[in-house]
């Protein structure tokens, strides 16, 4: 019987070796020669890959160390569920809060910052809320709410998705599970849906800077609020726990980690530009993020 990280990385390949988001099956024990094979599994947000940083950087990671990852796109709850599972080898995600508790239950073994960049409120061009060039992003929320403009929401558990909970509760002050009406739309999707869905019902979303720029859907969606300091959106990167799970790959796990955060791996991040914008900022170097 396939293992659960066979069947994983089997659906990776069917995938005609382009990586896209994959859900975990079931796992038995690994067989040796699974064990061997020089390549990692790594449980990462969607924005990683639907920005296209992966296809980037893991090229140049391979061309210097000849391992093979092989990412598993979803969003940081889920993502974290992964490796929680053992079904991973490494997770790179966006939600410092969830990545201590990971590390708080024995799941991971360290978190190392990597990256940061921000996320930004988008919104039709008409702007029904009036929220357009508004710098305090928790102001901005309550309107939408006040006017009872369309708002998609991820609904995932995602980075992004506890970042928009977080501003709606702590900044705005709105019990959104209490307080939303039709016009909330919760869709348990990716970042690419949120946006599509939120382009054709002219609604407002909460995104990471680094997917709405690959995103090539914009239609009459624009970015209406962005540089509050609540919308700083930071990614760290852990080895699965291998004394929870024997047969994580930690040398390569780690050497995949070693690099990310290396002069080279942070040099080949803040390389990556869409149309000569960065999207993502390297920061491994600090440890108060």
């Amino acid at each position: 019987m396939l293992n659960r990280r066979a069947v994983i990385v089997a659906a990776i390949l069917a995938a005609a070796a382009v990586v896209k988001p994959v859900h975990a099956e079931d796992r038995s024990v690994v067989k040796p020669a699974d064990a061997k094979d020089k390549s990692i599994l790594v449980a990462s947000t969607t924005s990683t890959q639907d920005s296209g940083l992966f296809e980037h950087i893991l090229p140049l990671f391979k061309q210097k160390t000849g391992i093979d990852v092989k990412v598993v796109a979803q969003g940081t709850g889920q993502a974290l569920d992964t490796g929680r599972r053992g079904d991973a080898d490494v997770v790179f995600v966006h939600a410092k809060s969830a990545e201590e508790k990971f590390l708080a239950e024995g799941a991971g073994v360290k978190r190392y910052p990597v990256m940061y960049n921000d996320f930004v409120l988008i919104g039709p061009k008409s702007d029904p809320a009036g929220i357009k060039g508004m710098k305090d992003v928790a102001q901005a929320f309550q309107t939408i709410k006040e006017k009872q403009a369309p708002f998609v929401s991820r609904g995932d558990r995602s980075g992004t998705h506890i970042a928009e909970l977080t501003i709606w509760d702590k900044d705005a002050g709105i019990d959104i599970e209490k307080e939303k009406g039709p016009w909330y739309k919760s869709i348990g999707q990716g970042m690419g849906a949120a946006l599509n869905n939120a382009a054709a019902s002219n609604a407002y979303v909460l995104s990471d800077r680094g997917t709405w720029l690959s995103f090539k859907n914009k239609g009459d969606l624009q970015i209406l609020v962005e540089g509050d300091k609540r919308l700083f959106n930071q990614y760290g990167v852990m080895l699965v726990n291998p004394d929870k799970h024997p047969y994580v790959k930690k040398d390569l796990g780690q050497q995949f980690i070693d690099w990310l955060i290396s002069p080279e791996g942070q040099k080949a991040i803040a390389d990556y530009k869409i149309n000569g914008e960065q999207l993502f900022y390297p920061n491994a170097n600090d440890p108060n993020v």
